[in-house]
C-alpha cells in the first residue's frame, strides 16, 4: 500500500511537471526549520517501526539486520516521492499537508487515496499496541483469552484518540508533534540510553555477546555516538522541535478552528447576491439634478428668484383691488 502510494506520488509529480511560478525557498523561519527537522525524525524513525519490530520478532538476534533493511526500504519510499513532489509544486506544499490535493484526480490517485486510508487503519492498530498492553495490564485483562472482551476493553483507548482526531484534523502538524515528542524518545533517546546504561560497567562489557565494531571506535566510539544522539535529539528534536511543532499546531487551530470540516481546502466561491439591480427604462420624474438624472431629456428648470415672488404678489393684490 505505501509502496504504491509513494511511487504514484513520485511518478505522477514527474509527469505533471513543475507548476507555473514554482518556488523552492526552503525554511524561511525557525518554526519551519525545526518543524522540518522533526518531520525527518518521524519519517526515518517512526516509519521503520522500531518498537513494533522488537516486540514482534521471533529471533531478536537478527534485529540489526532487519532494522537496517527496513530503514533502507523506507528511504526508497520517502526520498523519491518527497523530492519529486517538492520539485513539481515547491512552496505550495507548505499550505497543503495532503499532497494528493495538488495532483489531478485520476483513477490512479483514487486508488492511492483508498490504499492510504487502509494503511492508516492498520497503522493505528499496531501503533496503539503498547497503549493496549498497558491498559489491559492496568485493568487486569492482559492474560484474558477472549478476543471480544479484549476488544471491548480497548474501546476506552480508541474512542478518545478517535475524538481527538476529529477535533484536530491537522495531519502534517500532528506528524511533527509525534516526531518531536514521542518518536524522539522511543527510537533515538531511550535505545541509546539503554545501551549506555546496560554496558556502563566493565563486567557487562566483557560479558557482552556482541561488541561494537572497531571502525566506530569500539566501546568508546559507541559511547560517544550514543551521547551525541541523545544530546542532539533531546535539544534539537524534543526541545526546539517540540516548540516549533506545537507553535505550528496552535497556528493551525487559530487558522482553521476546531472540528474543521475541510482542512486546508480552497475557500468556497462567494454566494451570488440575492438582489441584482436591473437597468430601468422608466424616466425619473424628479431627478435630483441634471448630473444624476436617469433621463437626460428631463432637466429641472432653475428656481425663480425672490424678487419674482414679491413682484408677482404685489401685482396680484393690485389686480383684485381694482375689481
Amino acid at each position: 500500500m505505501t509502496t504504491y502510494t509513494a511511487w504514484y506520488l513520485a511518478i505522477a509529480s514527474l509527469l505533471h511537471g513543475q507548476v507555473e511560478g514554482v518556488k523552492h525557498s526552503g525554511p524561511t523561519t525557525l518554526v519551519l526549520y525545526f518543524t522540518g527537522s522533526t518531520n525527518i525524525l518521524y519519517t526515518f524513525g517512526g516509519h521503520a517501526v522500531t518498537v513494533e519490530i522488537m516486540h514482534a520478532m521471533w529471533k531478536p538476534q537478527k534485529f540489526k539486520a532487519i532494522y537496517l533493511l527496513a530503514t533502507l526500504y523506507v528511504l526508497t519510499l520517502t526520498l523519491p516521492s518527497a523530492a519529486s513532489v517538492y520539485w513539481a509544486f515547491g512552496d505550495a506544499l507548505l499550505n497543503h499537508s495532503n499532497a494528493f490535493s495538488l495532483l489531478p484526480r485520476t483513477a490512479f490517485r483514487d486508488a492511492a487515496v483508498v490504499l492510504m486510508l487502509i494503511h492508516q487503519f492498520i497503522t493505528f492498530g499496531f501503533a496503539c499496541t503498547p497503549l493496549y498492553f498497558v491498559w489491559e495490564k492496568a485493568i487486569g485483562l492482559h492474560d484474558c483469552r477472549s478476543l471480544c472482551k479484549r476488544a471491548a476493553a480497548r474501546l476506552p483507548v480508541v474512542i478518545p484518540i478517535w475524538f481527538l482526531a476529529i477535533i484536530f484534523p491537522f495531519f502534517g502538524p500532528i506528524n511533527s508533534a509525534v516526531g518531536s515528542l514521542l518518536v524522539s524518545f522511543t527510537v533515538y533517546i531511550i535505545p541509546s540510553l539503554a545501551h549506555m546504561f546496560t554496558f556502563r560497567s566493565a563486567i557487562a562489557r566483557e560479558s557482552a555477546v556482541e561488541r561494537p565494531p572497531r571502525f566506530v571506535g569500539g566501546w568508546i566510539g559507541a559511547y560517544v555516538m550514543n551521547t551525541f544522539v541523545v544530546g542532539w535529539v533531546l535539544v534539537v528534536g524534543f526541545g526546539l522541535g517540540g516548540w516549533a511543532s506545537m507553535t505550528n499546531f496552535i497556528h493551525q487551530i487559530n487558522t482553521f478552528g476546531l472540528f474543521a470540516k475541510c482542512y486546508q481546502c480552497p475557500p468556497p466561491p462567494p454566494p451570488p447576491s440575492p438582489f441584482i439591480p436591473m437597468p430601468s427604462n422608466t424616466p425619473t420624474p424628479y431627478p435630483g439634478n441634471a448630473h444624476n438624472a436617469t433621463n437626460p431629456a428631463i432637466v429641472p428648470s432653475p428656481s425663480p428668484s425672490p424678487s419674482f415672488f414679491l413682484h408677482h404678489r404685489h401685482h396680484h393684490h393690485h389686480h383684485h383691488g381694482g375689481r
